[in-house]
């Protein structure tokens, strides 16, 4: 897939980061995608994000659409000619905009289902609730913390900002690729979130997930950030 690079706002972005049983998450990607574990775990989550004024590069702000968003991730390594490369492969996205889910697999990389955003922020609180055309529900009650969890695999915040930093490239499945995006951001800044309630009917599904294969571990938030989207060449990614 061909597209110019974008550029915009992240306006705020959760990540909500589960560990996963390594044997588990493998049978679930496709080659030549494997898990990239973190003390003997997959890394699995969401990404809840919020875009604004997202247009071509060099375009004005003001063109800029804005839109409401899900990717269900897992944090995965492949091989390429020249060494081995790291990122996330991303197998459903949601969007609150009509034009996203049309232009999913043309414009933008991957299907893009269309659902129902239904988001609560004040004073530090994040309240979201996502459902999908075909019922698929992401819903988390969270608010600003100075503390990361004590029972984080990642143990500090240092060790899972740098973690998730380094996934910045994404593939998602196409019609006869993968297809891909790196996302570069002018200043990678995370903190804690204090997770109230989270649930996700796709890691509860245990014809996907066995029961006891997946566990919360973090959530981590970013907002106000200054980003751009690259396109990333599909070779060697043929499903």
């Amino acid at each position: 897939m061909n597209i110019p690079t974008i550029q915009g706002l992240i306006d705020r972005r959760i990540l909500i980061n589960f560990t996963a049983d390594a044997a588990t998450v493998q049978q679930m990607l496709p080659a030549p995608f494997s898990p990239k574990l973190y003390e003997g775990k997959a890394i699995v989550g969401i990404c809840l994000i919020r875009l604004k004024q997202i247009r071509p590069k060099g375009f004005p702000s003001f063109i800029g659409i804005s839109s409401e968003n899900a990717a269900h991730r897992i944090a995965v390594e492949w091989q390429e000619k020249d060494g081995p490369r790291q990122g996330v492969f991303i197998p459903r996205r949601d969007t609150s905009s009509l034009l996203n889910s049309a232009a999913g697999g043309r414009i933008f990389p991957g299907k893009h289902f269309h659902a129902k955003f239904n988001v609560k922020e004040s004073a530090g609180k994040y309240k979201l609730a996502i459902t999908g055309n075909d019922g698929t529900s992401i819903s988390i009650a969270a608010e600003q913390t100075s503390g990361f969890p004590q029972a984080s695999i990642f143990k500090n915040l240092r060790n899972a900002s740098a973690f998730f930093e380094a996934g910045a490239t994404g593939y998602s499945p196409g019609k006869k690729m993968f297809e891909g995006l790196t996302l570069k951001t002018f200043d990678w800044k995370v903190t804690p979130l204090l997770v109230e309630s989270v649930r996700s009917s796709f890691f509860e599904n245990e014809a996907l997930f066995p029961k006891g294969s997946v566990q919360f571990d973090n959530a981590l938030l970013m907002t106000g950030i200054e980003h751009e989207w690259h396109a990333v060449p599909e070779k060697n990614l043929c499903v």
